[in-house]
């Protein structure tokens, strides 16, 4: 069993910067991807990066150059760095981890509100 626990969401005004994390209950080794999906009210869950074990990344387009992912193994954690936020970037952010078995983890969530 993994736990995944995410932090650094909050208010931030449209323009601004904030960055995420999510920190894993243990280390994970073998094939993974961790990414982050983000959920509107009234909305559908949607990818917003993911992260290979090999580093790899891929993006939602209405993030795409403006967020990065990137992960810390060594501290078990995965980071997302969101600039130059607007109020459609408003959601719940959650933390994913999928592991080689397709087994699949999700973090409780962090509330992301774009505003001014």
């Amino acid at each position: 069993q993994v736990q995944l626990h995410e932090s650094g969401g909050g208010l931030v005004q449209p323009g601004g910067s904030l960055r995420l994390s999510c920190a894993t209950s243990r280390s994970i080794y073998g094939l993974n991807v961790m990414g982050w999906y983000r959920q509107a009210p009234g909305k559908q869950r949607d990818l917003v990066a993911v992260v290979t074990s090999g580093g790899a990344t891929n993006y939602g387009d209405s993030v795409k150059g403006r967020f990065t992912i990137s992960r810390d193994n060594d501290k078990n954690t995965v980071y997302l760095q969101m600039n130059s936020l607007k109020p459609e970037d408003t959601a719940v952010y959650y933390c994913k981890l999928v592991v080689a078995s397709a087994l699949t983890y999700w973090g409780q969530g962090t509330q992301v509100t774009v505003s001014s």
